[in-house]
């Protein structure tokens, strides 16, 4: 069964992204006094009294304006809205109903969706007297909050609760295999997660940064469910003017961190530039998973030599990521994505791969065999046993008798050992050295 799903819509500035934050318990929507902030639906998962589901935060609807991202915002609110389960509509309630929070009104009677109407900012008792006014749009008995302080969440999810459907699931669900898509401005990652989902999930325009959330999509293909985590572009740090721009890089940096796997995403026509090495170093280096995806593979002018040249350019840049696999796809035309997904799958069982003790020492006493370990002023490096200790990457614990022998190249070469026998492709492979009785 589905999950219940929770959406939150309003006009601009009225705390939407603030309450999302706040019901979710992290801080995943971007916040700024600066309206148009939240441009694409935003997911996450969230839960009240053991009853989990799925909440969506929404750009601020501006039903007149004719601008195209105020148009995206609107067309991506009403997606959502129909998706929804139940609907929490946030209005001001200093400022007072205006005539755009009568319209929104009026839209979300047509919908025929349970809806709960969110009085924000009143968090003292003589604004709180401001509640009676929203009695006029005709919503329900409007729940006075504070989303800033905290004040009411409680009293607005019970009532928001009240309202799932019966034959919705509402469980804790560990299955999900999160997947970031990372890559710089206007590579085509949006495109992708459209492509991949069959809708227009997240806003796609030719203007550079329209994503500046890490927006969570939720697909299940096969037996397998995956949280798609679409991020804003990565720019040099001297093209980061705004505030807003800055929360999206660390936004991105922290989708991938919570994060299985990447799929860095590429520009076939321009090939790997400096800010995708940088991407995929931070990815490297916090342990994820990862794949790289050429697109536009659809519009590069191609000769005999094509594929090799690009493909030997990511080998040389990506060095530290060899494990890491490579596919040519064009999220326009669809190209190569079912190949896509099989390397999703494929990394994602590398990560959580289990080596018994046995066969890993069998691997290494082998090893050591074929080179033998370094040594310094006659101490030579000794290997003791070794044992997995965790996976999402895999992680093994090797016992040695001198921490200080263990030369990165040997390090390297064990590494490549343990590939050979087992692939671990598209996941990095973690060691900690311990001397013994440490």
């Amino acid at each position: 069964m589905d999950r219940p799903v929770v959406c939150i819509v309003g006009r601009p500035n009225v705390g939407k992204s603030t309450l999302f934050n706040k019901i979710v318990g992290k801080r995943i929507a971007i916040t700024e006094d600066t309206p148009g902030v939240t441009r694409d639906r935003i997911y996450s998962e969230a839960e009240w009294l053991n009853k989990h589901f799925t909440i969506i935060d929404t750009g601020g609807l501006e039903p007149d304006s004719e601008e195209i991202i105020p148009k995206n915002i609107r067309r991506q609110a009403q997606i959502a809205i129909d998706t929804a389960d139940v609907i929490i509509f946030v209005v001001d309630g200093v400022e007072g109903i205006t005539s755009t929070d009568r319209e929104i009104a009026n839209i979300l009677r047509k919908s025929n969706k349970e809806v709960v109407l969110a009085c924000n900012k009143l968090d003292s008792k003589k604004t709180k007297e401001n509640l009676f006014e929203f009695y006029e749009l005709g919503i329900g008995n409007p729940i006075a909050i504070s989303a800033e302080q905290g004040m009411g969440i409680g009293d607005l999810l019970d009532e928001v609760i009240k309202h799932f459907p019966e034959n919705k699931d509402t469980e804790e669900d560990e299955d999900l295999i999160r997947i970031a898509i990372v890559g710089k401005p206007n590579v085509g990652k949006s495109s992708l997660i459209n492509r991949i989902i069959g809708e227009e999930r997240v806003i796609v325009t030719d203007i550079p940064g329209t994503t500046r959330d890490a927006i969570d999509t939720y697909f299940t293909y096969g037996e397998n469910r995956y949280v798609f985590i679409d991020t804003a572009g990565l720019r040099r740090k001297r093209s980061i003017y705004e505030d807003v721009e800055r929360y999206s890089v660390v936004r991105t940096l922290s989708a991938v961190d919570r994060s299985d796997l990447c799929i860095l995403v590429i520009d076939g026509t321009s090939g790997i530039t400096e800010q995708d090495t940088k991407i995929a170093g931070y990815a490297h280096n916090n342990g994820k998973g990862m794949i790289v995806a050429v697109n536009k593979w659809d519009i590069v002018e191609k000769d005999q030599n094509t594929y090799k040249r690009i493909e030997k350019d990511i080998r040389e840049k990506l060095g530290f990521a060899s494990y890491a696999p490579i596919v040519f796809i064009s999220a326009k035309t669809g190209r190569n994505l079912d190949k896509l997904f099989q390397l999703i799958e494929t990394v994602s069982n590398n990560n959580n791969m289990r080596i018994s003790t046995g066969i890993l020492n069998d691997i290494i006493n082998e090893a050591v065999l074929m080179n033998q370990p370094p040594s310094d002023k006659g101490v030579k490096l000794k290997i003791f046993y070794g044992t997995q200790v965790g996976v999402k990457p895999p992680k093994f614990l090797i016992f040695i008798n001198k921490k200080k022998l263990m030369h990165f190249s040997y390090q390297r070469y064990l590494e490549n050992q343990i590939r050979q026998y087992f692939g671990f492709e598209g996941v990095p492979i973690a060691f900690e050295f311990k001397e013994r009785g440490e």
